[in-house]
């Protein structure tokens, strides 16, 4: 990447209820390269029926966890394809320091590397008074306080090291996100250089 070209290959992260989804939408609308979202492509390759699909829905009915060889194959299938060949924002992945190394070795593969790290940093409070207030807007059980809570804890504690690999690698961009959403966007953009 060069100072004229923003940053195509992105990964965003920060903690549920931190405005993901929301910004994903906007950076790949103006940047023009598909959210990749790895909820999205279990749901795709269990629809359709892959081979990879099959494996992972014989987990899933079991209540058990993925393996990372099914996610990293199926990602790895994802980032192959056309549309993804000029940019992507992944979004869930990698959530593991084994998934990181993975990803590094499906984007050499693809002659590619990782451009940015957006990192969305917010209040925990804040982010529970928020997750509260959206369960009760649209009656979602799994919006309570110790499940918030809980959630919050779990993603630090998985997203602390994939944060210190990235930062040695000087990739990570923070943003504020405790600012109103359209703010929120432009610092996005401009720290891509967008």
């Amino acid at each position: 990447m060069n100072a004229s070209t923003p940053a195509r290959r992105l990964l965003i992260v920060g903690p549920p209820g931190a405005g993901k989804g929301t910004q994903a939408e906007r950076i790949v609308e103006k940047l023009g390269v598909p959210a990749i979202s790895t909820g999205d492509i279990f749901r795709a390759n269990v629809s359709n029926e892959t081979e990879l699909g099959v494996l992972a829905k014989s987990y899933m009915d079991k209540g058990e966890y993925v393996p990372d060889s099914v996610t990293n194959d199926m990602v790895e299938g994802r980032l192959g394809e056309a549309d993804a060949k000029d940019g992507f924002l992944l979004d869930g992945y990698p959530r593991t320091v084994a998934q990181v190394e993975a990803l590094d070795g499906i984007l050499a593969k693809l002659g590619v590397e990782l451009d940015a790290v957006v990192l969305l940093d917010v209040d925990s409070e804040a982010i529970v008074q928020r997750l509260l207030q959206r369960g009760k807007e649209q009656g979602r059980s799994d919006d309570n306080e110790e499940t918030i809570r809980r959630r919050i804890d779990v993603y630090g504690e998985q997203t602390t090291p994939l944060i210190d690999i990235y930062e040695r690698r000087g990739l990570v961009k923070r943003i504020d996100g405790m600012k109103d959403i359209d703010a929120v966007t432009a610092d996005i953009l401009a720290a891509l250089g967008a």
